[in-house]
Order: structure tokens, then C-alpha cells, then sequence
């Protein structure tokens, strides 16, 4: 049976908040995918199909290539997926058009909203697992944090846009586009390459975005895989890296940060920001609460049913976790 035109309505405008996040420097559209519900289903539609070109290249001089690559297809949750894709592509060009210049001219009031909206966000991937956290993990999580916060204070740096380069660039950005707490974006401002990036998006300059998407398709295949293995093995612990990951790089987010991502004390607008900051936090909560009630109205109540986490597990590999 068709799902309703108004699931892929709700699914395309996901996707265009997931877009949004990635176009603004300091947030990560893997936070916002786990945000709205739909992470871990991104993950396993993206494993089908890296999956899928793996067995048409490899199997194609024996003839059997095409028909094994449809069958993997056929486990991608479509109806959810491109919606979600479309969305997203929209969303990331009018984001890059419209909202990056905004954050750049206004970044104290842009980052006290999405500090809120990250913060609010870690209880996702804190309660996702649906397991008691150990002393271990929250060492674990701490370490991790320590981690990203010392990555999101380096200084912006300059790197060329030669082709090779660029097709780096862009396999290590769009790991982070499916790794909830680490900005794509960001880390493109970190290689000196994220203006280049939105002036080429702008620009329609085909070569740059050319070799930009096959490095991105290059870090998607080899990152996706081993992300969906280790959600569908050591769930828990994988969502307790991810928790220290986003809380460490709420440090991109501080509102009040020098030219070269120095801390600083609150100043100019105090009010405006904690009153932005809090409202962030409100947003997020509030969509929690709405699909955390969506849930409970599609859930069949059972007794012998086992509990698990907030997001289903990637439906592979033996669970060991």
C-alpha cells in the first residue's frame, strides 16, 4: 500500500532542514537527521547503495552485475530516501545562497540559536541506545568531547582548489554530513575551502562541484559501510561516541569567539543571545516531544515486544553491542 503524498511532503521538508544545517558552518546534518527521526534509515539507504555500485563494478564482466545490483536496491527504503534527497538538494542551494551570508554577517545571534539547537540534541544519541550508560562510557564520552573541542579550535587555514584537493575536501566533508556533532561546513572552513565551495555553488562553476561530488561519493562509500556495521554491531557504544562528539563540538557554536576561534566572555547583546539560545533549545524540544507522541499513537502495545533505544537499529550484522 502507497504511503500518503503528505509522508513525502513531511519526509522532503526533513530533508531541507538536514540541507539547511549543512550549508551553516559549526552544524552537522547528521544532528539534524537524528533530530528528526530519519538518521539511521539515511544510513542504511546510503550502505544499499554504495553497496549496490560495488556489485555492478565487480560483477559486470561476468554478466551478473546489473541483476545483483537491483536486488540490493530493492532494500533501500525509497519512499523515504528521495524525498529526503530531494529536500535536501533544494534546501542546501537557497541555504547557500540566503542563510550563509545571514550567519556571516549576524554570527553571534546565528550561533546562540543553533548552541541551543545542538545542546537540546544530545539527548537523541544519549537515550537512542536504550542502555544504561556505564562509568566507561561517559570516560569514553568525555575523551571523545575533548577530542572534537580541540578540533573545532584550530584556526581557519587556506588550501588550493586544485581538482585533487577538492575531491579531498569533499570525501572527508561528507563523512561528516552522516556523523551527528562534526560540520561538514565547518571542516571546509577549517581547510580554507568553504567560501570557494558556496561561491562555486553560487557560480554554477561545474568543474570544482564536479570533482567536490566524486570525492564526496568516494568518502561516502567507504565511510557509510563501516558507520552501518558499527551501528548494527556495538550500537550503544557507537551513539556514545556520537554524544561526545556533538557535546565537544559545541565549541564552534559559542557565540562569542575571536577571528581565529578564541573563546571569549559574554558581551553586546547578552540578552538577545540567551533569549536565542534558549529558543534553539524550545525548537528542538518540542519536536521531540511531537514525534515522541507521533510514536506512541503508531506503536502496538506488547508485553513480550523488548525495549530498544529511541532509533531502530540499522537491520544487519549480529548486534553485539
Amino acid at each position: 500500500m502507497a504511503k500518503p503524498s503528505g509522508h513525502h511532503v513531511f519526509n522532503a521538508f526533513r530533508g531541507a532542514l538536514i540541507g539547511t544545517a549543512e550549508a551553516v558552518p559549526g552544524v552537522s546534518g547528521g544532528t539534524v537527521a537524528l533530530i528528526t527521526g530519519v538518521y539511521e534509515k539515511l544510513i542504511d539507504g546510503a550502505g544499499h547503495i554504495t553497496s549496490a555500485l560495488r556489485m555492478g563494478a565487480s560483477d559486470l564482466p561476468r554478466g551478473r552485475g546489473a541483476a545483483r545490483a537491483r536486488a540490493e536496491l530493492r532494500n533501500v527504503d525509497w519512499t523515504v530516501l528521495l524525498p529526503l534527497l530531494a529536500g535536501m538538494a533544494v534546501a542546501l542551494v537557497l541555504a547557500a545562497k540566503l542563510i550563509a551570508p545571514l550567519v556571516e554577517e549576524h554570527p553571534q545571534s546565528a550561533y546562540a540559536l543553533f548552541f541551543g539547537l545542538v545542546l537540546a540534541s544530545l539527548w537523541v544519541p544519549y537515550s537512542g541506545s536504550g542502555k544504561r550508560w556505564t562509568v566507561g562510557n561517559y570516560a569514553l564520552c568525555v575523551v571523545v568531547a575533548l577530542g572534537a573541542f580541540t578540533l573545532t579550535g584550530l584556526p581557519p587555514g587556506e588550501m588550493p582548489t586544485h581538482p585533487v584537493v577538492v575531491a579531498l575536501a569533499g570525501s572527508i566533508a561528507i563523512c561528516a554530513l552522516v556523523l551527528p556533532g562534526i560540520s561538514g561546513s565547518f571542516l571546509l572552513l577549517t581547510m580554507g575551502l568553504y567560501e570557494p565551495t558556496i561561491e562555486a555553488v553560487n557560480e554554477r562553476d561545474f568543474g570544482y562541484l564536479a570533482a567536490f561530488a566524486l570525492g564526496c561519493v568516494v568518502g561516502l562509500a567507504l565511510f557509510v559501510k563501516l558507520l552501518k556495521w558499527l551501528l548494527a554491531n556495538y550500537h550503544h557504544m557507537t551513539l556514545v561516541v556520537m554524544t561526545g562528539l556533538m557535546a565537544g563540538s559545541l565549541r564552534a557554536l559559542w557565540p562569542w569567539q575571536d577571528d581565529d576561534r578564541g573563546l571569549l566572555a559574554p558581551s553586546g547583546s547578552v540578552g538577545l543571545t540567551c533569549a536565542l539560545f534558549v529558543l534553539g533549545a524550545a525548537v528542538v524540544i518540542a519536536v521531540l516531544v511531537v514525534e515522541h507522541r507521533a510514536q506512541g499513537k503508531r506503536a502496538e502495545p506488547s508485553a513480550a515486544a523488548p525495549k530498544r533505544g529511541r532509533h531502530a537499529r540499522v537491520p544487519s550484522g549480529s548486534g553485539r553491542d
